[in-house]
C-alpha cells in the first residue's frame, strides 16, 4: 500500500519546521519536502499542492489563501491551515479534537480543517466545559493573561529575540517580558469567542517572553463570573476530569495535585509542557474571591505543529497519538 503524500507548504516557519522534525522519521506517510530555490515558484508549489493527499498549510493567511487557490477546487489534496483567516468559517472543520464528543469525527472526514491558534486552545478547553455544565456564566465579561514564548511571533520577533541575546547592551541578556496586542483586536478573539461559547469576546492581554517556546493562558473568574456562588474548585477539577479524562493530551490537574507543578512552591513556569503536545489545565485560588484557570501547553506543540499532526492523524484514519508525546520535556 502506498503511504500518503504530506505536503508542508511553509516548511521553514517555525509551525512548519516543528511539523517537520515531528513527521521526519516515520515511514507510514512519504514527507514531500520541495527544493529550497523552488519555494516561491508558483508551478512547483501547485504541482506539489496537488499531488498531496494531505497539504499542511503553515502560512501567513494571504500566502494560505493563494495556496488554496492553487491546489483549485478540483483536487483530490485535503488541507490543514494553520493561518488564522479560516477558523471561524463554516467551511472549514474547526480542528480541536478534544472540542466536543462530536469533533474527532468530523476532523476525520474534514477536507478542509483549519488547526486553532495556540491561546485559544489553553482558553477554550479550560473555559468551554464549564459553561456547558452551566457553572460559568456565558454572559459574564471574561479576561484573559497570558504569556508566550517568541517563537508565537514567527521568525521576525525570533530573530529580534536572538539577535538581543547574542548582543545584550548594558548587561541586559534579551528583551524583557513585553506586552502586545493592546488595540484590543487581536487575530484570536473571533475563536475564542465562538468556541468557547461565551457571548462576548474576552479582555485578551497578550505578551510574550524570553524563552523559544512555552505558553501559560490565565483567566481570572471572581465568584461573581459563576451562576452559583461557591463554585469548588475540586467542583472545577471534576468538571473538566469529566470531560478530558479520557484524553491523551489534555492532563486536568487536581486542585489538591497543582502544588506539584509550582517551582518553589510558588512559581508556575511556562515551559513545563515544552516539546509535547500536551495541554495541562489548572485551577488556582479560592471559593471567596474567585478563582484563575490556567492552560499550560507549548505554542509550538498543541498551540500549532503538535495539535495540525494529531489532526492529519485522524483525516488518515491512524492513531492519533502517531509521533506525538504527552511526556513532559524541556525546550
Amino acid at each position: 500500500m502506498t503511504a500518503p503524500r504530506i505536503y508542508i507548504d511553509g516548511q521553514e516557519g517555525s509551525t512548519g519546521l516543528r511539523i517537520r522534525q515531528i513527521l521526519e522519521g516515520r515511514d507510514d506517510i512519504a514527507l514531500q519536502l520541495i527544493p529550497a530555490a523552488d519555494r516561491k515558484d508558483a508551478d512547483v508549489r501547485r504541482q506539489f499542492l496537488r499531488e498531496a493527499d494531505i497539504a499542511v498549510l503553515c502560512l501567513p493567511d494571504a500566502a494560505a489563501a493563494e495556496a488554496i487557490d492553487l491546489v483549485g477546487h478540483n483536487s483530490s489534496t485535503r488541507i490543514i491551515d494553520t493561518s488564522t483567516a479560516r477558523r471561524t468559517d463554516s467551511d472549514w472543520v474547526y480542528g480541536l479534537p478534544e472540542l466536543s464528543p462530536s469533533q474527532r469525527q468530523a476532523i476525520r472526514c474534514g477536507d478542509r480543517v483549519a488547526n486553532p491558534g495556540c491561546y485559544p486552545i489553553g482558553f477554550i478547553l479550560a473555559v468551554r466545559p464549564l459553561i456547558e455544565a452551566g457553572l460559568l456564566d456565558a454572559d459574564f465579561p471574561l479576561t484573559i493573561i497570558a504569556v508566550a514564548g517568541c517563537s508565537g511571533g514567527g521568525r521576525k520577533m525570533i530573530e529580534a529575540y536572538q539577535e538581543a541575546e547574542a548582543a545584550p547592551q548594558q548587561g541586559d541578556a534579551a528583551i524583557p517580558l513585553s506586552l502586545y496586542g493592546l488595540d484590543g483586536a487581536h487575530k484570536h478573539l473571533p475563536e475564542m469567542q465562538q468556541f468557547s461559547l461565551t457571548n462576548h469576546p474576552p479582555l485578551f492581554v497578550p505578551s510574550v517572553d524570553d524563552r523559544y517556546c512555552g505558553m501559560l493562558v490565565s483567566t481570572p473568574l471572581p465568584s461573581a463570573s459563576f451562576r452559583e456562588r461557591g463554585v469548588s474548585k475540586q467542583r472545577i477539577w471534576d468538571t473538566w476530569n469529566d470531560v478530558y479524562g479520557g484524553e491523551p493530551f489534555v492532563n486536568p490537574v487536581a486542585p489538591g495535585d497543582s502544588g506539584d507543578f509550582l517551582r518553589d512552591g510558588s512559581f508556575l513556569d511556562l515551559d513545563g509542557a515544552n516539546l509535547t503536545n500536551r495541554v495541562d489545565l489548572f485551577v488556582f485560588g479560592n471559593e471567596a474571591s474567585g478563582v484563575v484557570l490556567v492552560g499550560r501547553q507549548d505554542n509550538l506543540g498543541k498551540g500549532a505543529s503538535g495539535n495540525a499532526v494529531q489532526c492529519l492523524n485522524l483525516m488518515l484514519g491512524f492513531d492519533e497519538e502517531t509521533g506525538l508525546t504527552a511526556d513532559r520535556q524541556a525546550c
